[in-house]
């Protein structure tokens, strides 16, 4: 299985994702994940630790469906503060490529007012094809 970035030059080039993926394969949705420990407690109250965590349970669900980190196709990240992850965007690049290398799948970014859980900064939903 292999995924295709698909960006038109009709729209404005992306930085650190992509307008679209094309791939086939059985389709894995990931449901959203935040920076819970095996435990069920966030990991850490440092918005980048968070960003780590969530990422990291998102790879765990794909990676026990037989795909890898270049198989997630969509993400969706959900932050409670997009001024922290923009003042922290080198950290947050560098926890990226340290678990998705040069991988960018289409992505969204949302500002929420909270999470389930009330420490939670960060949560990430993904669709993967394996």
């Amino acid at each position: 299985m292999k995924l295709t970035p698909i960006n038109p030059e009709s729209l404005f080039p992306p930085r650190g994702y992509n307008n679209g993926m094309r791939g086939s394969g059985e389709i894995v949705f990931v449901a959203g994940q935040v920076g819970w420990s095996r435990s069920g407690s966030v990991v850490s109250d440092d918005f980048v630790l968070q960003f780590g965590q969530a990422l990291e349970n998102v790879l765990d669900v794909v990676f026990a469906a037989g795909g890898r980190a270049d198989s997630i196709a969509r993400m969706t990240v959900y932050v409670t503060d997009k001024q922290e992850y923009l003042r922290r965007a080198r950290e947050l690049g560098a926890a990226w490529r340290q678990r998705m290398g040069r991988h960018y799948p289409a992505m969204a970014l949302v500002e929420v007012k909270g999470l389930l859980d009330d420490r939670a900064q960060v949560e990430i939903e993904a669709t993967a094809l394996v």
